[in-house]
């Protein structure tokens, strides 16, 4: 049974708020634009994610689809607390329509699991489906229990997708196959690191052995534990879960002390031009999973324009390289506008809730459709799961780096640039 709420439409609001020249709209009481909020992380370790956050949203606003909205912006700071405190306030305050959050599960779950016990519909993205759907289950322990939710809806891809890409990269290498896992204390580190749903038991089926040498805090800055670890074990390929300033201080660490692997293919940290360019010449064939790039062969149902073109608009704009959020984000506006626009009381929580669900509509991320596809039966409301890739940077002559793909197995309508290149 769904808890009805419904909501008045006000002009008040806190924070960073973005709205477009407004033209009349039918759906919309008394010509008030449908309102959106956004909660992101604009500042702290997080604040990757949110480069191309303003861009985005200036490109949804001045799009035809965009111009009836709203676009209330709250920062978590990159603080799992704070990204529900900030959900409550858009609630509360600003009576946002629709909720939207990105970037991590740090991010994703508190806002999703503010918006479920509220009644309001939440759209999350950019975090692996398990840490979203399982982190929020009462008794993530216990499947059996698991439930699914009303109001709070996500598309990315699996624990299944990215152990598939990762083997898959690493099966193009001469190695041992003895892995090192680096998994912090926070919902996606324990996700990835849990020996039941994690890495290690799809590790295992392809013939990979996981030291796990156990969780460490957020901004740790001494990972010399973990490092004897992987030498005990021989370990020639590394993997994780990672912020970037922890990655920053493993890397250096690592390098002093004598670990050599073959391949480090690591989440999170590695998936932003500038963490990687903070590293210099060290970050030649570092690799990560890749799930947009100017590659990938989908367009924006917002401008009609593709992966390159939006990823070449943003370099013109702002003067920085493409960065995979770019299209993640942008996605999450374009189904925003496809969900408003099949809502007759764009007020009514339940009716939003029920628009999300049907949803099935082609993004510059693929295809979005909340219809079971991949995912088992307790999570078939919920996830809808996208496309992944796996890629290596490659140091560019004269500066920066590029992001290749060199995995596309399970994916092979997005064009691979090369092979897999063992660490010098």
């Amino acid at each position: 049974m769904f808890t009805r709420r419904k909501f008045l439409h006000t002009t008040a609001a806190t924070g960073l708020t973005l709205a477009a020249p407004h033209l009349a709209a039918p759906a919309i009481a008394q010509g008030a634009r449908i309102k959106l909020g956004y909660v992101t992380p604009r500042t702290g370790p997080l604040a990757g994610f949110a480069e191309s956050d303003d861009w985005n949203i200036k490109t949804f606003l001045g799009s035809e689809l965009g111009r009836e909205f709203e676009v209330v912006v709250k920062d978590s700071q990159s603080n799992p607390n704070r990204a529900a405190e900030v959900a409550k306030e858009l609630i509360l305050g600003d009576e946002v329509n629709l909720m939207l959050a990105a970037s991590t599960p740090e991010n994703t779950n508190p806002v999703a699991g503010v918006c479920e016990g509220e009644g309001v519909a939440c759209i999350t993205t950019v975090a692996p489906w398990q840490p979203w759907f399982i982190g929020q289950q009462g008794n993530p322990r216990d499947p059996a229990s698991w439930q699914p939710f009303d109001y709070a809806f996500h598309y990315f891809w699996g624990m299944e997708d990215v152990i598939q890409v990762y083997t898959a990269m690493w099966d193009q290498l001469q190695t041992g196959k003895a892995v090192g896992g680096l998994f912090p204390n926070d919902a996606d580190g324990n996700a990835w690191g849990d020996p039941d749903n994690g890495l290690r038991p799809g590790l295992a089926e392809r013939g990979y052995s996981l030291t796990n040498p156990g969780s460490f805090q957020n901004l740790s800055d001494d990972f010399s534990a973990q490092i004897n670890a992987f030498k005990a074990a021989n370990t020639d390929i590394v993997t994780g879960v990672l912020i970037p300033p922890d990655f920053a201080t493993f890397w250096a660490q690592m390098r002093q002390q004598g670990l050599k692997p073959k391949a480090v293919t690591v989440a999170k940290a590695l998936l932003f031009p500038q963490s990687v360019e903070t590293l210099g010449e060290a970050g030649h064939n570092l690799s990560s999973e890749v799930w947009w790039s100017p590659s990938h062969p989908f367009s924006s149902s917002l401008t009609g324009k593709g992966s390159a073109e939006l990823a070449a608009d943003f370099t013109a704009a702002t003067g920085r390289p493409w960065t995979q959020p770019i299209g993640f984000v942008h996605s999450l506006f374009e189904v925003a506008a496809n969900v408003m626009g099949r809502v007759d009381d764009t007020g009514d929580g339940d009716a939003v809730a029920e628009a999300v669900a049907a949803t099935d509509m082609a993004t510059v991320v693929g295809r979005v459709a909340w219809n079971g596809a991949g995912v088992p039966d307790f999570a078939a409301r919920n996830v809808c799961k996208t496309p992944l890739t796996g890629g290596q940077w490659r140091r560019k002559e004269g500066g920066g780096y590029d992001l290749v793909i060199v995995e596309n197995g399970a994916t092979p309508e997005i064009p691979a640039g090369g092979r897999m290149e063992a660490l010098a």
